[in-house]
């Protein structure tokens, strides 16, 4: 139930294919699709962000079973939720147990071995968002854009350090 046909994967990618966002919403994710080799990839991680919370439900709606979309959906939601621009208190709690009861469900869908590590943090994600406040404020997006800008000044490999230097003072300048 957890994999998909290539017919399906066919679908799927050209839902992807087909999507447009306005400018500086997104990457172009249709660059990120290879329909030859039925493949997704090169995704920023903003990207996987915007793919995990909007795409999947619009993408896979059609092809996944109804009980698997749903335990899907409420994924997708829980991420929505957690990184809203407002973040209630109160909800955490419930936001919690929600995620608990998904992951749950999911476990009756996917094998053992889908459950890496990675899977079980999102139990911790809400914990972490009562500690540190919004998740906006936590995003290394805004980081990751400037440390690709410092790397597009180095021109000579063997000193990537001044390079950098170099570039970032004639930009000042």
């Amino acid at each position: 139930v957890y994999t998909l046909t290539n017919a399906n994967m066919v679908v799927f990618l050209r839902t992807l294919k087909n999507i447009i966002f306005l400018d500086g919403y997104s990457s172009n994710i249709s660059r990120c699709v290879d329909m030859k080799q039925r493949k997704l990839g090169r995704l920023k991680s903003h990207d996987s962000h915007v793919l995990m919370e909007q795409l999947l439900p619009l993408a896979m709606r059609s092809i996944l079973p109804k009980e698997m979309f749903d335990v899907m959906i409420d994924l997708c939601s829980f991420y929505i939720q957690l990184c809203g621009k407002v973040l209630k208190v109160d909800e955490l709690d419930q936001l919690q147990s929600r995620v608990v009861f998904t992951l749950c469900h999911m476990e009756k869908l996917f094998p053992p071995s889908f459950f890496i590590v990675m899977a079980h943090l999102t139990v911790h994600l809400v914990e972490d968002a009562k500690l540190g406040g919004l998740i906006q404020y936590q995003w290394m997006y805004p980081i990751e854009t400037y440390l690709g800008k410092l790397k597009s000044y180095v021109c000579n490999r063997a000193q990537p350090e001044g390079s950098i230097t170099e570039g970032y003072l004639t930009q000042e300048v």
